[in-house]
């Protein structure tokens, strides 16, 4: 099969213009693909596709898909390069109507960005259906023609690194235990020479007096694991790392704040952060950008037992800190707490972490982007700008001394774990309690609540759980390897 893209005309009556690629197979085909655009119905609108047959030997099918208008740069108003979106979805269609067709292989057309071409074909055929048995047929997407093979590479990158992410965050949690997780990660970066993975026992974390995380792991069966990844891609392996810090928590029940059954099965995916910052990990260095990086998992599940945390216990974290557990279900932030401190140790350049952390976050974005809470604008630019290239996009949101009072305003202990107003800016009493185990200048918290998963919102990515924003992240890696190149 053959995806080939083509712009809508300034105006309503004007003719369509094809893109280069489209161009030469017109020529090749003596003008038929115009003729038959022409006769077949009104001029393609952005996203909206024609399939002829028989065009050439070469392909059986030739997918023509709207792209839209040509050079409409960044959209201020949108936050994003609105070329690359358009390519993204217009290719993510293409692919599909390929597949559908039951076609094994499929070549794109790079659209004059080859990157973002390969990043909608790549995003826009995955499935899991690992557990299935009737499967939709493996489509593999080539690039057609071979003036941007570096680029189209990149991208195929960068989409399968958000794909392993989709993946682990799809399965479901008797599939991905925190040790499945940690040695699925550790299978991925095998291959690399510069990569050295720890799968941290729960007799580690114990000496480790991450008292906070611990408290949450012991409601399960399921034993805890601290994953800690160690990417050595910088010229001087001594130069201070990334620090990537990831909730994994494999399944959340809620504890004895038992969650409401309805949608619960989604909380499989409640190790977003975790399978978000591995994956963008693994992506750096399939790319081998000069950076060091660490990344820090605390992996483990949020069951009610007769071991589990009761509301109101009283924790201890890993910079002596006591926390009052007002809320068993906000236990992510007692993994990050403890993990938090211990990024430290690591003298790091800026501390990043992600986490499906609060329902509040979707209920203020909703999925359109990532919530950002820093105390960096440094940190803040580099997220910003790289979000606007990936479309995965981010949204700066506030970490005033103000939430911070509802969180140490607390009757047994130095912390409560929820706001003293429970429901008023969750997502921000969340991050304020996450900045009281933090010391670095650059740190960077990403609520990803409300991007965990897709419903029809991202044109190229299907239903079900969407592994953003792994390439935003990516993209943020690379920004900040320039910077410490130049």
């Amino acid at each position: 099969g053959l995806v080939l893209g083509i712009y809508s005309s300034e105006k309503e009556e004007g003719a369509a213009r094809f893109t280069s690629a489209g161009d030469a197979f017109d020529r090749l085909v003596s003008g038929k693909l115009r003729e038959l655009l022409s006769v077949s119905g009104p001029p393609l609108k952005k996203g909206k596709t024609r399939i002829f047959h028989g065009l050439h030997q070469d392909f059986t099918s030739v997918v023509v898909v709207g792209l839209g208008k040509q050079n409409a740069g960044v959209n201020d108003q949108e936050n994003w390069n609105e070329d690359k979106e358009n390519i993204r979805a217009a290719v993510a269609v293409g692919c599909r109507q390929i597949q559908d067709l039951e076609i094994p292989c499929v070549e794109v057309d790079p659209c004059g960005d080859a990157q973002a071409a390969a990043e909608g074909a790549v995003l826009g055929l995955h499935e899991y259906n690992e557990l299935k048995q009737k499967k939709k047929p493996v489509v593999t997407p080539q690039l057609h023609g071979s003036a941007e093979s570096e680029a189209w590479q990149k991208g195929v990158l960068y989409a399968e690194g958000q794909n392993l992410a989709r993946y682990l965050m799809e399965a479901p949690a008797n599939y991905v235990t925190p040790i499945k997780f940690a040695e699925r990660i550790e299978q991925k970066l095998r291959s690399f020479s510069n990569v050295k993975v720890h799968i941290r026992p729960e007799s580690w974390i114990a000496t480790q007096q991450m008292g906070a995380f611990l408290s949450v792991a012991k409601g399960s069966a399921e034993p805890p694991i601290f994953l800690e990844i160690h990417y050595s891609g910088g010229a001087n392996t001594n130069d201070s790392p990334l620090v990537f810090v990831g909730k994994g928590v494999t399944f959340d029940s809620g504890g004895i704040s038992l969650k409401p059954s309805s949608g619960m099965d989604a909380m499989r995916a409640d190790m977003g952060g975790a399978a978000t910052i591995c994956s963008a990990i693994v992506t750096a260095a399939a790319l081998n950008l000069p950076l060091n990086i660490i990344g820090l998992a605390p992996l483990c599940e949020n069951m009610p037992s007769g071991k589990a945390n009761k509301p109101g216990d009283v924790v201890r974290a890993k910079n002596g800190k006591t926390i009052q557990v007002d809320n068993t279900d906000a236990e992510g932030r007692l993994l990050l707490a403890d993990a938090l401190c211990y990024a430290h140790n690591f003298n790091p350049r800026a501390i990043v972490n992600a986490a499906t952390l609060t329902g509040a976050m979707d209920v203020a974005l909703g999925s359109a982007a990532t919530g950002v809470f820093t105390n960096s604008s440094w940190l803040w630019t580099h997220l910003y700008e790289a979000s606007i290239l990936t479309g995965d996009r981010v949204w700066r949101m506030p970490l005033f001394e103000h939430y911070t009072k509802q969180v140490t305003d607390c009757p047994l202990a130095d912390l409560s774990n929820i706001g003293k107003y429970s429901r008023a800016g969750g997502a921000c009493t969340a991050a304020a309690f996450l900045k009281e185990f933090v010391t670095a200048s650059h740190w960077a918290h990403l609520d990803i609540a409300g991007v965990m998963s897709n419903k029809d919102e991202v044109p190229y990515l299907r239903k079900g759980m969407a592994g953003r924003p792994t390439r935003t992240l990516v993209e943020f890696v690379a920004r900040l390897s320039q910077d410490s190149h130049n």
